[in-house]
């Protein structure tokens, strides 16, 4: 891998973190991206506590999968240990975003899952969106808890932490990441309406059929 393609992904990493704060998934330098390099066995991923309209391409750090840092002049993220075990036990994920949207927070300080009722959420995340064991930031047992309630999902709400959307490229785990931050508010709004539908396991694994499959131009 050059220098060159180091810096394509590293871009890359920025520009969702700027759409990240831009679209108030995060406020401040809170949450973080990391992205698979492609063809080699590492990742990039967001500096620790740097304003995201701040960080320099060589500020973004490469991280192998054995979690030593071989590139970039800065801390990575505090939570480096939790990407690198999604990367590890998820061969289908190459990007990862970690979001702390206000309606997901609620859910996540709450500590409750956000329902299977939205057809937009169900197709891309593939059911509900679980609440994972608490941990504290940082910490290795956080990162297996949330591989431990991602099995058959593309997001998850970190207990009294945030939302964690997992997708195939950068641009797929931020759409995740806003539709499931959509569905936290709509199933709060719910509530006070008189309670959340769900729809049936059938139903949903149409809809994730459909969207891995049918959805879009092809």
């Amino acid at each position: 891998m050059t220098i060159d393609n180091y810096e394509s992904i590293r871009k890359q990493v920025i520009k969702a973190g700027i759409e990240m704060a831009e679209t108030k998934l995060t406020l401040g330098t809170w949450g973080n991206i990391s992205a698979r390099v492609p063809e080699e066995d590492c990742f990039a991923i967001t500096p620790s506590g740097v304003d995201y309209n701040d960080i320099k391409v060589d500020g973004v750090v490469i991280i192998n999968m054995e979690g030593r840092v071989f590139a970039g002049n800065m801390k990575p993220s505090i939570e480096w240990p939790m990407h690198l075990e999604i990367y590890k036990n998820r061969k289908d994920v190459n990007a990862v975003v970690h979001t702390h949207s206000a309606y997901c927070t609620a859910m996540a300080i709450a500590r409750k899952p956000i329902p299977a009722a939205a057809e937009d959420m169900v197709q891309i995340v593939g059911g509900n969106v679980r609440v994972s064991k608490y941990f504290p930031p940082g910490s290795p047992e956080l990162g297996k808890a949330a591989v431990e309630a991602l099995e058959g999902r593309n997001a998850v709400i970190l207990a009294n932490h945030g939302c964690l959307a997992a997708g195939r490229d950068l641009k797929e785990a931020m759409k995740i990441a806003q539709i499931v931050e959509k569905s936290a508010k709509a199933t709060i709004f719910a509530q006070i309406l008189g309670g959340v539908v769900e729809l049936s396991k059938n139903e949903i694994d149409a809809m994730r059929d459909f969207y891995l499959n049918q959805y879009g131009q092809r």
